[in-house]
């Protein structure tokens, strides 16, 4: 009997100092965050996950503005995928509207009665952001 081996899925909410990283499980069932990165060693941090772990998809936050127009960070983003098809020619990277993720990250640190101090690490922010990236393409892959 043959098992289906799925790989993950991972989000990047892409920043020009840090960025934060999400996965899912190997069942793509639940996302987590993963980790929050210095941006500058992105690429070797992803080099060194995909070694250890099977990722079928990357998923970017794109950031656009309502009228979905560019952002300050949008083409920030855009060189990041550049670089990234450049050095991961064969992984798909999926750009995904991460509209109001900040919100809804620092929202959700609220609800879950975080304190105003650990809100404040700004790593967790973009943590959350990414796994509510994450969260939101798996809904909208149904």
């Amino acid at each position: 009997l043959y098992q289906l081996i799925m790989g993950r899925l991972l989000a990047i909410d892409f920043g020009l100092k840090r960025t934060g990283i999400a996965v899912t499980d190997s069942l793509q069932i639940i996302a987590n965050g993963l980790d929050t990165v210095p941006t500058h060693t992105l690429l070797a941090f992803l080099q060194t996950y995909f070694l250890k772990e099977v990722v079928d998809q990357v998923v970017i936050g794109m950031p656009k503005n309502l009228d979905n127009s560019d952002t300050d960070s949008t083409a920030g983003v855009r060189f990041f995928i550049k670089s990234f098809k450049k050095k991961f020619p064969e992984m798909a990277i999926i750009e995904h509207d991460e509209r109001f993720t900040s919100q809804l990250a620092m929202q959700a640190m609220i609800a879950g009665g975080m304190s105003k101090k650990d809100r404040r690490v700004k790593g967790t922010v973009d943590r959350i952001s990414a796994t509510i990236i994450l969260q939101s393409f798996m809904e909208s892959q149904d």
